[in-house]
């Protein structure tokens, strides 16, 4: 009875629009880490945001289900990079596709092209992401913020989490049109040379107000002193002339060494540094 209710002008695709992709990248936005199971990850978000999406292009109810079971298959990416543009490409294919099916064409955009188009996307642009939004854009950020909490404002602790937000919101969108509009060339277009040249010039940024950090905020002096031939030498005195900052550069740099060669132990840095400049000022030299 319901089929022969469908018309084939009913079970005709309809074209998605900008809105659609953004409320499908708004929806994975929202609902990425909700879902999370050990053994599909992010795939439930990715399917939820995909939603409304496969709604449009497929009418027949069947074919709705089919394309739920192609998106639970386990995914994991970053949220903006990856999952943003993931998130554009998978409905540019997705149109494409219903638009095979609905002309009852030979369908070439099939499920191992669609997973396969995900599984080769989500570690690489996650590689980027991360590198960029939790590696350098979210330090700048703390670092524009720490003189309003040195001051007690509050604005000092919300405006990291609140511009970082922001930002991923707002990328991420970018991405899933960028995703949308380009297919699966738009990797290509976000790994090229003028997103390298951006990549590129955030990390120098990076590099820059970790410099203006270690200066302004890692507070470590030597105390050290001593008489040579009735005249009084200062340590902390020689090493300013040397270089102001000196010793907060080297602490900075033995911390980075540490993590470069023995992995991302917060832990194990915090310890280490507290017994080693313990014992330093225990002894007189700092």
């Amino acid at each position: 009875m319901t089929n022969e209710l469908q018309t084939p002008e009913k079970l005709a695709p309809e074209k998605l629009t900008k809105k659609d992709v953004r409320t499908a990248w708004v929806r994975f936005y929202f609902a990425q880490e909700i879902a999370h199971s050990f053994d599909k990850y992010l795939a439930p978000a990715l399917t939820w945001a995909l939603t409304p999406v496969l709604k449009k292009l497929y009418k027949d109810p069947k074919d709705q289900a089919e394309a739920y079971q192609r998106h639970l298959l386990f995914f994991n990416t970053q949220l903006s990079w990856g999952g943003g543009t993931i998130t554009g490409i998978m409905a540019s294919l997705e149109e494409a596709r219903a638009q095979e099916v609905y002309k009852q064409e030979d369908i070439t955009i099939d499920d191992d092209l669609i997973y396969n188009t995900k599984s080769g996307l989500m570690g690489a642009l996650a590689g980027i992401g991360d590198a960029i939004d939790s590696g350098t854009i979210q330090y700048i950020l703390i670092a524009i913020a720490l003189p309003w909490a040195q001051a007690g404002n509050a604005i000092g602790a919300l405006f990291p989490f609140i511009a970082f937000s922001l930002y991923q919101l707002g990328i991420g969108n970018y991405f899933a049109q960028l995703g949308y509009k380009l297919g699966r060339t738009a990797a290509g277009e976000i790994v090229g040379d003028k997103m390298k040249g951006i990549i590129e010039g955030l990390s120098i940024m990076g590099l820059f107000m970790m410099g203006i950090l270690a200066s302004s905020y890692v507070k470590v002096s030597s105390s050290l002193k001593f008489n040579l031939s009735g005249k009084e030498f200062v340590i902390q005195d020689i090493l300013d002339k040397i270089m102001p900052g000196l010793l907060p550069l080297a602490v900075v740099a033995g911390v980075y060494l540490f993590f470069t060669r023995k992995g991302m132990n917060v832990t194990k840095a915090l310890i280490g540094l507290t017994i080693i400049l313990g014992v330093l000022a225990g002894i007189g030299i700092l």
